[in-house]
């Protein structure tokens, strides 16, 4: 079995975000000074965390987040990052750079609800969905084909740093792994990947899991939380157990979904 983290954490706020207008793909705002303040402290939060791999969205606002992130990590300062338009968030069509009150007429008019309801020159919900497993499901093979090679080449042990460093600031629990060693131990990460992308985008990311992939979550996790929208910075950790053959889907286990931790003690979290 090969098990990988997956840290999913939504961009900074940006004035449009505060002023409740739509980005969508075709605005392309920066972050707002709380914005950049956010992904600082999400830096300082997981500045001890050691990530093998880092995605972001091809946005401006991504793209900012991810180096305020990056900066503040001891491991990972100079560390590529592969800007990557799958983690775009949901194109709204006509609806860019228009209130979210307008798209709230809009889908009125047609019968319908948000989020359900595509406006014109927008991307369906099934649309999104499907960048989001095409995604996922490419990130599955880089981590597997990449665990092969060094096991052969170099007979390499996974990083227990990779799963310490996480336990610090999350609650992995004594077992995280589906299928466990000899000794009772779950078999150790061999990749900790951190991805920056967009509210709508991860909600949907996170429905396919759930619903798709039959993906365990906490206790504690409402309904509401579940299929609200991130709060900007907010984090969501996931282990992912991979089986190798065709047609064998993922395991994957959520240990904490939207976290805003390292907010606290900002005056403004929006």
């Amino acid at each position: 079995m090969t098990r990988f983290a997956l840290t999913v954490i939504r961009h900074g706020e940006t004035r449009l975000n505060k002023e409740k207008i739509l980005q969508g793909q075709g605005i392309d705002e920066p972050l707002s000074d709380t914005g950049f303040k956010q992904a600082e402290a999400a830096g300082i939060f997981l500045s001890n965390v050691k990530f093998t791999h880092v995605f972001s969205s091809d946005l401006t606002r991504t793209k900012q987040t991810t180096q305020g992130i990056l900066k503040k990590n001891k491991f990972c300062k100079d560390m590529i990052v592969i800007h990557d338009s799958r983690l775009r968030e949901r194109k709204y069509g006509v609806a860019e750079g228009r209130p979210l009150t307008e798209l709230r007429t809009l889908a009125r008019a047609a019968g319908e609800e948000i989020p359900t309801f595509t406006p014109p020159g927008g991307e369906t919900l099934n649309e999104v969905k499907m960048r989001g497993k095409d995604f996922f499901e490419f990130l599955c093979q880089l981590i597997l084909k990449e665990a092969n090679q060094e096991e052969r080449l170099a007979q390499k042990t996974p990083d227990n740093y990779l799963e310490t460093s996480l336990a610090e600031k999350f609650p992995l629990g004594k077992n995280c792994g589906s299928e466990l060693n000899p000794d009772g131990s779950a078999p150790g990460l061999v990749a900790s990947v951190l991805v920056v992308s967009h509210g709508a985008y991860m909600r949907s990311l996170f429905g396919y899991f759930v619903n798709d992939l039959q993906c365990s979550l906490p206790a504690a996790l409402s309904k509401p939380e579940l299929t609200s929208v991130s709060p900007n910075t907010g984090m969501s950790l996931f282990i992912v157990n991979m089986e190798e053959g065709k047609d064998v889907k993922p395991a994957l286990k959520c240990i904490g979904m939207n976290l805003q931790d390292h907010l606290r003690g900002m005056t403004e979290t929006h």
